[in-house]
């Protein structure tokens, strides 16, 4: 009866042991080599969009999406190292693709959420929006999410596709904002006095454009006296210092001329 040979501890280093810890190796050195090589590539890439004033947003994402594909061949790479075959492998993931997509709709609906905010550019990088139930400053157009900083500065990332479905309001895209401001003025004051004043006074506060020139009219006749609408003109940028300049301009003129404090009036009249 034959006997299997045994193979003893030199033989399994010297014929399995080694190779794998050369291949384990190799596929350790490609992975360092590799990811320093598409830091390099991208870093690279994004220098050169720089230098051909590509737009920001557009850099940015055909960077992240380059470096996810560099990743992928190179995961490619280390198992063919081990001797797994790509061919088979490139099916299978192929495979996996469709089946995480089915998974996945929703991310992969971020993704083409995504793509359609660069080409359609309703905002970019830098701009002040509204959108997704958010309001603030973008600073990141991701692959499959929106990073955006609200003015309390809190950071908030929304999902590409809630965005892109929703109403975005980009408050950056034209030159000048308008400031909705309002005062009441009590009955005892001239309104056309009052208008002269304040348009005056209003058009000193810094960062109020001068065209469109600010708007003081009035607005209505109630209980109390008259109220003006005060509209100065400013770019995003300077909103809320215009918001509250404008504010404590209104008070100003209203204590250097000693206007009273408004209050409803009601007039009785008795029957003769």
């Amino acid at each position: 009866m034959a006997t299997e040979p045994i193979l003893d501890v030199s033989t399994i280093i010297n014929t399995y042991l080694i190779p794998l810890g050369w291949k384990l190796a190799g596929a350790i050195a490609l992975w360092i080599i590799g990811g320093w090589v598409i830091n390099l590539i991208g870093n690279l890439s994004n220098k050169g969009m720089a230098r051909q004033k590509v737009e920001p947003t557009l850099a940015r994402y055909v960077e992240a999406t380059l470096r996810v594909i560099m990743r992928i061949v190179l995961v490619i790479v280390i198992l063919s190292v081990f001797g797994i075959e790509t061919t088979s492998f490139a099916a299978l993931l192929a495979a996996a693709g469709v089946a995480i997509g089915a998974a996945w709709s929703g991310l992969l609906a971020n993704f083409a959420a995504g793509a359609f905010l660069i080409i359609l550019r309703p905002f970019k990088v830098g701009d002040f929006i509204s959108g997704g139930g958010v309001t603030g400053t973008v600073r990141e157009i991701g692959l499959f999410a929106t990073t955006i900083d609200q003015p309390d500065n809190v950071r908030t990332t929304i999902g590409n596709n809630k965005l892109f479905g929703d109403n975005i309001v980009n408050y950056t895209m034209n030159p000048s904002r308008r400031v909705d401001l309002t005062a009441q003025l009590a009955h005892s004051v001239d309104p056309q006095q009052a208008m002269s004043l304040i348009r005056a006074r209003v058009q000193q506060i810094p960062n109020v454009l001068a065209e469109p020139a600010p708007d003081v009219e009035i607005l209505e006749f109630n209980a109390a006296g008259t109220k003006l609408v005060v509209r100065p003109y400013c770019h995003n940028d300077h909103y809320w210092q215009v918001y509250f300049d404008t504010n404590k301009a209104l008070a100003e003129v209203g204590a250097a001329n000693n206007w009273p404090i408004p209050a409803p009036h009601q007039v009785l009249r008795q029957p003769a």
